[in-house]
């Protein structure tokens, strides 16, 4: 059964989607052995994102690579020339159905399915959107939250369609070979990592910012460190410098690979007291080091945070965040039990699920 994957990107940007559609590349290439070739088509990626793709998929699974490098024409032309020879074609996001839509109309007999995040499905359709999630096989959906908030927007879709295919590691993110202790240093260190642009300050970097006075009053010496970058970054010095003084809020901007994990290693705790993640992949990339998670109690975020790993909060609430990182900096976690908690959340466990929902 050959398989096309529309995506909107996989390598041009870190956001959460692009990371979970090379999951979803990367298992479909490993699926049936010696099956028929997997295609990917990328709307947004240049040529030059090829050469990351060889650690993702198997090239001689592949046929096609396109990648249509923000033009919408060429990929359009693309998924009707390649997706009419495929039985099944897996859209990476609600906005792409409408092109499976079209594909479907000329090869009736053709599945497409619909990877369901978050905030893009927790809103009210468009009549075009209604029939697209009408016409899918199944959505797969990243938590419980999100198949909730898909039929509280269209109850009349059938809720069996709704597939729940939890969001795995990426598989290029390299697991530490032991969990890390934290720096030894005059006090906690609070790590938050987050897109910081104005479209996206419902992450609750600001309420963290917020609650180190009253961090620090308890927890002299603590620290919040501030991982991502964004338009809306300088707001976010500003508010730093107004909360604590020297060295209490330190905001890294975005940083590489390699700095990101020595901070993931380095800090006591790792927090996003987030209103709309619809899972959180943060949370496992924290926890894969053996750092205890503090989250809000919305979204997703209550499916991947538990309190054996951490602790959930009201969004909004600085005087409950303030406290809850107070308790997880004193807090004695056992690191190798937090990093079990990841073993639900493997890729071996996504690939089954994703496989299963596929079959169906």
């Amino acid at each position: 059964m050959k398989t096309v994957l529309f995506a909107p990107e996989l390598f041009l940007a870190e956001g959460g989607i692009a990371r979970i559609l090379r999951a979803y590349a990367h298992a479909l290439s490993l699926d049936e052995p010696g099956g028929p070739p997997v295609g990917v088509i990328v709307l947004n990626d240049s040529p030059a994102s090829a050469g990351r793709m060889p650690g993702y998929l198997r090239r001689e699974r592949l046929s096609p690579l396109y990648l249509a490098n923000r033009s919408k024409v060429r990929f359009i032309a693309a998924c009707l020339r390649h997706g009419a020879s495929a039985d099944r074609i897996v859209c990476g996001h609600i906005h792409l159905a409408g092109v499976a839509r079209l594909v479907q109309r000329i090869r009736p007999s053709l599945r497409y399915y619909i990877v369901a995040h978050g905030i893009d499905v927790w809103r009210p359709y468009t009549r075009a959107e209604r029939r697209h999630l009408s016409q899918a096989h199944r959505v797969l959906c990243v938590s419980e939250y999100t198949r909730r908030q898909i039929l509280r927007f269209m109850p009349s879709l059938d809720p069996q369609r709704l597939a729940i295919v939890p969001n795995t590691l990426d598989p290029d993110f390299v697991m530490p070979e032991a969990p890390w202790g934290p720096d030894a240093g005059p006090g906690p260190r609070i790590l938050t990592v987050a897109r910081l642009t104005r479209d996206d300050t419902y992450k609750g970097v600001d309420t963290l910012i917020e609650a180190m006075p009253q961090v620090r009053a308890r927890l002299p010496g603590a620290r919040l460190i501030v991982v991502g970058g964004g338009n809306d970054e300088g707001r976010i010095r500003q508010l730093a410098r107004e909360n604590g003084g020297p060295g209490a809020v330190d905001v890294l901007g975005r940083v590489d690979d390699a700095a990101l994990r020595a901070e993931y290693a380095r800090c006591t705790l790792f927090a996003l007291p987030s209103r709309k993640e619809g899972f959180g992949l943060v949370f496992l990339e924290a926890m894969s080091f053996g750092k205890p998670c503090l989250g809000a109690r919305a979204g997703g975020i209550p499916e991947v945070v538990t309190e054996d790993v951490g602790e959930l909060v009201e969004y909004g609430h600085v005087d409950h965040i303030a406290d809850a990182c107070v308790r997880l900096a004193l807090r004695r976690f056992d690191p190798l039990k937090i990093r079990a908690h990841l073993n639900a959340f493997s890729f071996d466990v996504f690939r089954q699920r994703l496989k299963a929902a596929l079959s169906e």
